[in-house]
């Protein structure tokens, strides 16, 4: 499942994201966190992590994922990675690719499962040209270039690339979730009826067929679940 999720940050936490980001100027070559396979394809900035700025700017976009309730319905959390943040200019781009299955959590000191990928952008579409997020699914390719404070979210197992920004500067933030649902059918038939359950609750209130969709949906999370 493939989903736009608006708003994780606001403009001002943006703004002050930025910010930070500009004064602190601690930007890395890109291939320092990459395999030897993505070093060849492999064209852009990160923030270094070992940078005095990394530990706030990356808690705050952590905070905000995890306080997200849509996010929260659609991934199902059982571990977030701290987030990390690139930049794209000068042509810099990503080819195509396949997030690797396995990544290293320094909060936990255990190695998680990446099951679903997050892009908070934090630089507005007018900003750059060029830098679309390109996602190949079974139903084709997706093009996303979001507004600053928006959320893609999909499944890690996607093969997808950035486009080269040909003017301007792309910024964002990405991590991985490793969710208590493996299977990305699975989450997406979890997703679809908990939101279906939101809206007959708002419409008709706990009825007792709106109770009953309640009790299915936990007893599916409790079959699928993997904890």
């Amino acid at each position: 499942m493939m989903l736009h999720i608006p708003e994780v940050l606001n403009k001002q936490q943006v703004a002050e994201l930025r910010q930070q980001i500009q004064q602190a100027s601690v930007w890395v070559n890109g291939i320092q966190s990459a395999g030897q396979q993505a070093q060849q394809i492999k064209n852009n900035l990160q923030i270094d992590v070992h940078s005095d700025v990394y530990p706030s700017i990356s808690h705050c976009v952590l905070n905000a994922l995890q306080q997200n309730l849509l996010l929260r319905s659609a991934a199902l959390p059982q571990h977030i990675l701290s987030p990390m943040f690139n930049c794209y200019q000068s042509q810099g781009n990503y080819g195509n690719h396949v997030d690797n299955a396995i990544q290293y959590s320094t909060k936990t000191g255990q190695m998680i499962r990446t099951d679903v990928s997050i892009t908070v952008f934090l630089s507005e579409p007018d900003e750059y040209e060029g830098g679309e997020l390109v996602i190949e699914d079974t139903y084709g390719s997706h093009e996303v270039k979001l507004d600053a404070g928006d959320a893609i979210v999909y499944p890690a197992t996607s093969l997808h690339r950035v486009e080269p920004v040909t003017q301007g500067s792309r910024i964002a933030a990405f991590t991985w979730i490793q969710s208590m649902v493996k299977d990305d059918w699975q989450r997406t038939m979890l997703f679809n009826l908990d939101m279906t359950i939101i809206k007959l609750r708002q419409q008709l209130g706990d009825t007792e067929e709106v109770v009953s969709l309640t009790s299915h949906y936990h007893n599916l999370l409790r079959q699928w679940g993997n904890l």
